[in-house]
């Protein structure tokens, strides 16, 4: 990065109240480095801001899946109430809703994502299942809480 003086070369054109050519260049480093800082930020935080309706989960020790861009995520409250992605269905609505949801273009339906409070019943949780199932939901992902303790 050379600097040019304006009034010529050698000790005589350069005096020290010299007008300088202006710098045509900008340092990007700070720039590049605020976006890596906020590009990092966002990748923490995004997959903390998939799960909108509050579930109390279970603990297991199994390990993460990947997320997949299509899936569809079911979430039965303690009190027996149930969601679909954010939205609170009406009881007995659920076989309906889950007719509705689209498919890809080899017409596989997309990933559930069934997450239950561990309070729940066991019979609640595999009623939902079985509409699942009966619906065509073959592939049901579990959600839980990591654990570093067996149960």
């Amino acid at each position: 990065m050379a600097m040019g003086v304006a009034g010529g070369g050698g000790r005589r054109g350069s005096r020290r109240g010299a007008r300088r050519a202006p710098m045509a260049e900008i340092n990007v480093t700070p720039l590049v480095d605020v976006m890596l800082v906020l590009l990092i930020i966002f990748m923490v935080t995004a997959p903390l801001l998939t799960a909108a309706v509050p579930v109390e989960l279970p603990d297991s020790r199994a390990s993460a899946m990947e997320q997949q861009s299509d899936q569809v995520t079911i979430s039965i409250l303690s009190d027996g109430r149930i969601y679909l992605d954010e939205e609170e269905l009406a009881p007995g609505s659920l076989p309906d809703r889950l007719a509705t949801l689209p498919v890809d273009a080899s017409g596989k339906p997309p990933l559930v994502v069934l997450r239950a409070d561990r309070a729940l019943d066991y019979g609640r949780v595999m009623e939902v299942m079985g509409e699942l199932n009966h619906a065509g939901f073959n592939s049901i992902s579990l959600v839980t809480n990591s654990s570093v303790s067996a149960p």
